[in-house]
Formats: C-alpha cells, structure tokens, sequence
C-alpha cells in the first residue's frame, strides 16, 4: 500500500481528498496576530475577511521536520509513503519533508518536489493518487510523475504584485513597475520560479492575454485536467472555466478556492490556471 501526503499549497478540494484518502500536512498563517494551521482551524473564506482588515502582510511558515516525520511515521507502519510538495523556489516545505524522512530514517519514504504550487501542485497530486490506485509501484510513480511534471502549465492572473514583493516570491523592480503603471499581471512558473509573463493595463485585454497564453502552452487538451483557483472570485473562475471548455475541452475542470498560504502571495482576485 502507498499511501499519499501533500502540504496545503494543493490547494485541492475537500471531495477529492476524501476521494483519494490523500493527507495533507498544513502551512501555518499569522494573520492580525493570530496563528492558524491552514485548511485546518481557518477556511478559505475565513481567511480572506482576515487578510481584508489586517494591516500587515500575512506570514506563512512550512511545516516543520517534525510536523512530516510524525506523519511518515504512522503512515509507514501500514505501507510505503509518497509526499509531493508545494515548489522547492517557493517555500521550504520540501526541504522540510526530506529532514522528517532522516528523522524517522526509513527508505519507505520518498519526497517529491512539485516545482509548482497551487492546483499545479494539487494536479501532480492527483495523478499520484491515479497512479496508485492502479497498482503502479512506487519507482514507476516517481518517473511518471518527473514525466508529468515537465509538461505541467501554470498561469496566474493578478491585480497586482504587491504581496508577491512584499512576501519575497518576486523581486522589487518587477513589482514597483506593476504598481507604477497600475497594470495587471500575467505570471508563469519556469523551473519552480515565478516569472513574469507579461504586463496589461486593463482587465479585460488581461482575460484576452491571459488566455492566448493558456492556448500557446498546450495544442491538444482532450486528455488534461484544467484546475483552476481563485482568491474569492468565483464567479470570474466559472467564466474562464466555461471559456475553455469551449475553446478547448478539456478532459475535465477543476475549481477550488485558493488556500490561505497562495493567496498570501497572489492578493485580493487572483486566478491560476493549471493543465
């Protein structure tokens, strides 16, 4: 039996966690001076009206070495354990899920780095838990999943990269040119790394921008799963949703609120679209 681990960054819904029986390991949020343990005692929702009075920028903070080590202990007693993790550039989870292998020192344990976050993350995940289900091993898992992680996409819409630089995802210039000219932001991961794919002033030539981009990374999305996530605005993730599907039609799409600890970074609006 392998069974499967994950850090909140997935962001994936609570139906598929049930579905695929995947744990996840939360990232802690400091938010208006309280600490909280993502997806566990502060929801989505309930973080968003936090983060709308707080002051400050709130912090987040990888699970600790122990926080994995005592989760890869129980799991290991009833089989082999597979952990993918939000992006190595990103935060430190990864390096902290490796330090809780050496803790527990057992070679049943394999750590694997996402090189992106968000649904990009959560996607790899799935086909993790797709793999598993049918009966692949766990050498021909992590393969499949170097494989699947090469060809992964992932696009983010902001309106703006303040938390990005204020957070230390993105470097100052980048940002304070943003802000300057008031623009929206197209971003894209490259290598586990945010970088910016383009700037546009207003929101509708963004949508445009935004999707000629997710059309030029992908010829044929007959057999992707789109996951899509947004920072409370559900209503404009449904309208990309049902634009690609007709444009593209994809295998199938997935929407989620963005957790706490991506919407730290991507501020008030934010989308992601993952394939």
């Amino acid at each position: 039996m392998i069974h499967l681990v994950t850090d909140s960054c997935a962001d994936l819904p609570d139906y598929l966690l049930r579905k695929y029986n995947i744990t996840v390991v939360p990232l802690s949020i400091r938010v208006n001076g309280k600490e909280y343990a993502e997806g566990v005692d502060i929801t989505p929702t309930e973080f968003y009206r936090e983060m709308e009075i707080a002051s400050e920028l709130p912090k987040t903070s990888q699970p600790t070495p122990d926080q994995y080590a005592k989760t890869f202990q129980k799991l290991a007693e009833s089989g082999e354990v597979l952990c993918l993790t939000v992006s190595s550039k990103l935060s430190g989870s990864y390096n902290s899920a490796n330090l809780g292998k050496e803790i527990i020192g057992n070679s049943k344990v394999e750590v694997f780095d996402s090189l992106s976050c968000s649904l990009g993350q959560g996607l790899l995940v799935l086909k993790a838990a797709e793999l598993i289900r049918s009966g692949h091993s766990l050498p021909t898992i992590m393969d499949e999943l170097t494989k699947t992680r090469s060809e992964a996409k992932f696009v983010a819409l902001l309106d703006t990269l303040e938390n990005l630089v204020k957070g230390g995802r993105l470097n100052y210039f980048q940002g304070s040119l943003g802000k300057l000219l008031n623009i929206k932001i197209i971003l894209h991961i490259k290598q586990g790394s945010l970088e910016v794919l383009d700037k546009v002033r207003s929101r509708n030539k963004a949508l445009e921008k935004f999707l000629e981009f997710i059309e030029a990374k992908c010829s044929d999305f007959s057999t992707r799963t789109v996951g899509i996530t947004h920072f409370n605005n559900l209503a404009y993730a449904e309208a990309i949703a049902a634009i690609i599907k007709e444009r593209h039609r994809p295998g199938e799409v997935i929407i989620s609120e963005m957790g706490a600890a991506v919407s730290t970074y991507g501020g008030r609006g934010a989308i992601v679209v993952a394939f």
